[in-house]
């Protein structure tokens, strides 16, 4: 019987995501550690507008947007950002380990 490796756990790390968006009827946040899949990460909203996601991520770099009710919106609690190939910016998330 072979011994098999276990492999070190890689760390991820709680990041909560919001957007103060009282008027909208649904944003959902995407990006590159969702392969930007539109289905994976809706937002939910507070009593006082405002919408929360919390996800577990390892260290690395990741690119995000907001989507509300169907128009692409940055981060305004973030100004890191990179322009994106549509011509547009992705907002920048930096997660060291640790």
């Amino acid at each position: 019987m072979a011994e098999s490796e276990s492999k070190p756990k890689t760390k991820r790390r709680r990041v909560r995501f919001s957007v103060d968006a009282p008027a909208a009827g649904e944003v959902i946040l995407t990006g590159d550690f969702a392969d930007w899949d539109l289905k994976k990460h809706p937002m939910k909203r507070a009593a006082d507008g405002t919408w929360h996601k919390t996800l577990l991520l390892p260290a690395g770099n990741y690119q995000y947007k907001f989507l509300i009710d169907g128009q692409w919106r940055l981060d305004p609690g973030n100004d890191q950002w990179i322009q994106n190939c549509f011509g547009t910016r992705n907002n920048v998330l930096k997660l060291a380990e640790g």
